[in-house]
């Protein structure tokens, strides 16, 4: 498989730092790329990678087996959680806009809750995972609105709100439910006509559109099956987008820099990274997870590690929260049954780099891969990189 750079793309500012040699940088993602595609057998890859102030593109291998269609700019890939910080930004952008504030209990946009101990959580700990130990999937009987409501109504939590962190699909799931509701209108229509066209997405969706049907990459399961995602409640907030690596690379870069971007969305990409509490050496945001930079790469694999994914973890609380630091290592992965995505940059080097493959494969590859790439543009920004 041969890695393919696209022609570089001015940013809108210019940057301090000197360009990177283009042939240089396809090698040193090709040699991150290949070796995981090979080794967990990825059929197709799509890396997207901002440094120098220009964005470089790479394709691997096939969006679909049965056809043979090759993997390029308009692919379509799910990227799981990684939706969730889409969801982050809907919110925080409510609040912004003076719709909601992230100290409300969760009954105030829902008073179907009044009385439960969902109801009396803050959208701030649903949004952050602390609601007290949601689980990390719905049980089967959870199967629509009215049994959505039902099952958080009967609930009840193994922690104090806000002291340890579950990562959960309902908890974040509810957290962009409830934004939507405090902005009239369905998350999906907010998402689509509001969020994504805002951030200037043109490739980034809730629901493909038929003439987009053909660029939607299929996913594999491990039985080798192809797959897409299967609907159920909650799923667009929790992990519903679909989206190119260009589009993802977008979104990267409102956040690196944000100028480009009206004053209400500035407010809400900063209140995104803004930092609530620690496990580890993990900083949590409103869904995107951060670490001072430059960041061992052993602390990022640690937390992602299953025991932070999967278990319970005591918070250390930051009072005030940290407001949102450009020398931060700010990153998330996402994963459906057959997709497998990854997107890490660093606001004050002003580089990142957006991994979307049509197969879940091991996080803690998707991690070792990012940081191979990002320490040799990191180095390049410093001057002293070597290819």
């Amino acid at each position: 498989m041969q890695g393919i750079a696209a022609a570089a793309v001015l940013l809108c500012c210019a940057s301090a730092h000197a360009a990177v040699d283009a042939a240089a940088l396809e090698r040193v993602v090709d040699s991150a790329i290949q070796p995981v595609m090979q080794a967990h057998g990825v059929p197709g890859m799509a890396v997207a990678v901002t440094a120098g102030g220009k964005q470089y593109a790479f394709h691997y291998g096939v969006a679909a087996r049965a056809s043979g269609r090759k993997v390029d700019a308009d692919t379509l890939f799910e990227i799981g959680s990684v939706s969730k910080t889409f969801t982050a930004t809907l919110a925080a952008y409510a609040q912004a806009r003076g719709k909601l504030s992230l100290a409300d209990p969760a009954a105030k946009y829902l008073p179907a809750l009044a009385g439960s101990s969902v109801g009396a959580t803050s959208l701030l700990d649903l949004g952050t995972y602390a609601a007290g130990g949601l689980p990390l999937q719905f049980p089967a009987t959870v199967t629509d609105t009215g049994t959505m409501v039902d099952y958080f109504r009967n609930w009840r939590p193994g922690h104090a709100a806000g002291t340890h962190r579950q990562y959960s699909n309902p908890s974040i799931g509810l957290f962009g439910y409830l934004a939507a509701r405090s902005m009239g209108q369905p998350f999906d229509v907010l998402m689509e006509q509001t969020l994504f066209p805002a951030l200037g997405l043109r490739s980034t969706y809730i629901t493909v559109p038929k003439a987009r049907m053909a660029d939607y990459a299929y996913g594999y399961a491990r039985d080798g099956k192809p797959v897409r995602v299967t609907p159920g409640v909650l799923d667009a907030e929790a992990y519903g987008v679909k989206t190119t690596s260009a589009d993802m690379m977008r979104f990267v870069m409102a956040n690196i820099d944000s100028t480009g971007q009206d004053e209400t969305m500035r407010r809400a990409l900063a209140t995104t990274r803004t930092g609530y509490f620690k496990v580890g050496d993990m900083v949590q945001g409103l869904a995107w997870e951060m670490y001072d930079w430059p960041a061992p790469r052993d602390s990022v694999l640690a937390g992602s590690s299953p025991q932070v994914v999967f278990e319970a973890n005591p918070v250390t609380r930051l009072e005030p929260p940290q407001a949102a630091r450009s020398g931060m290592l700010v990153n998330k992965t996402g994963s459906t049954n057959g997709f497998g995505a990854y997107v890490a940059y660093v606001p004050s080097q002003r580089i990142g780099i957006v991994m979307l493959a049509n197969k879940n494969y091991p996080v803690a590859e998707r991690v070792k891969a990012a940081f191979q790439v990002l320490k040799y543009l990191d180095g390049q920004a410093a001057g002293d990189g070597k290819p």
